[in-house]
């Protein structure tokens, strides 16, 4: 049986990914360790299979006096972990990086594929870059380096623009129906694809994302659904929310294009437990028991 160490505990994908290869091991055991200070630096990485790096800063800061800190934790943390895990003679390296590398949402913004090219626009985007460029440095035969760059994940529990659009979708009547085109993936999605991963022992670039992209309009419409709700799509806001882009971060974020080109998120072993509208009747679901819980 492989044996995965998780770096990050406590952290959402983390968390995630424990409690999910507890219910569905199949061949992958697990442990984590926390690595808010220092302490992890005595963990003895020897007799693991995989190494996956989850710690970091997921948030998005524009501030210039958080640059030193995205870097130190987003990259040198990381680099650091990889360092101890080569020496330990672990034999693989995940680390997740995301889709923002390639910069920000736009309107009418091409797929992306193996031949676009990079180009962050934050202190967030540019350190897992750089992070990737110093652990693909590390890679050997024996120490294989696999980066999922990963487009925004929802799910259970999950923090970022879905719950927000998920609150909209229980109150508002109606909802822009917009033609934008993003890249998802669902967190069951995820904890399977890192499962093949681990179990395949391999390395290299990764795009995991849901089998369909997504309009925003449509997930807001199945989130209502999903409560019982009918709301109503409105055609007609196009113009105004392309005069907004440029000055409403959130605009693009919301109702921008950015999503991988279908072929290349494929891998040798289906991933993709669930679709979109599976995934969201069980994302809200778990998000209704827990209302009821702390009702």
């Amino acid at each position: 049986m492989k044996k995965l160490l998780i770096t990050g505990a406590g952290s959402y994908l983390g968390t995630s990914l424990e409690n999910y290869l507890k219910k569905h091991p199949q061949g992958c055991s697990v442990d984590t360790v926390d690595m808010r200070d220092d302490a992890w630096k005595a963990r003895d990485f020897s007799g693991y299979d995989a190494v996956f790096h989850v710690a970091g800063i997921a948030h998005v800061s524009a501030d210039a006096r958080d640059a030193d800190l995205y870097f130190r934790v987003n990259r040198d943390l990381a680099v650091e972990t990889a360092v101890k895990a080569r020496a330990a003679a672990v034999g693989q390296f995940i680390f997740m990086s995301s889709i923002i590398v390639y910069g920000d949402a736009g309107g009418g913004r091409d797929l992306i594929d193996r031949n676009t090219e990079p180009r962050p626009r934050d202190f967030y985007g540019k350190s897992k870059l750089q992070a990737e460029e110093g652990l693909n440095s590390l890679a050997t035969d024996g120490f294989r380096v696999a980066v999922i760059r990963a487009p925004m994940i929802y799910g259970k529990g999950a923090r970022g623009n879905y719950p927000r659009l998920a609150a909209a979708a229980r109150r508002l009547p109606v909802f822009p129906d917009c033609d934008n085109r993003r890249s998802m993936l669902h967190i069951d999605n995820l904890c399977e694809f890192v499962r093949l991963l681990v179990n395949n022992g391999d390395g290299g670039l990764f795009f995991p994302q849901n089998r369909e992209h997504v309009r925003t309009s449509e997930m807001v419409r199945l989130i209502a659904e999903a409560h019982g709700r009918r709301i109503r799509l409105v055609r007609g806001f196009g113009p105004l929310l392309k005069a907004m882009a440029g000055r409403v971060g959130i605009v693009n974020k919301v109702f921008g294009d950015l999503a991988y080109e279908p072929g290349l998120s494929e891998y040798r072993d289906e991933y993709r437990l669930r679709d979109l509208r599976e995934s969201i009747l069980a994302t809200e679901a778990a998000a209704e028991r827990k209302s009821d819980a702390h009702a």
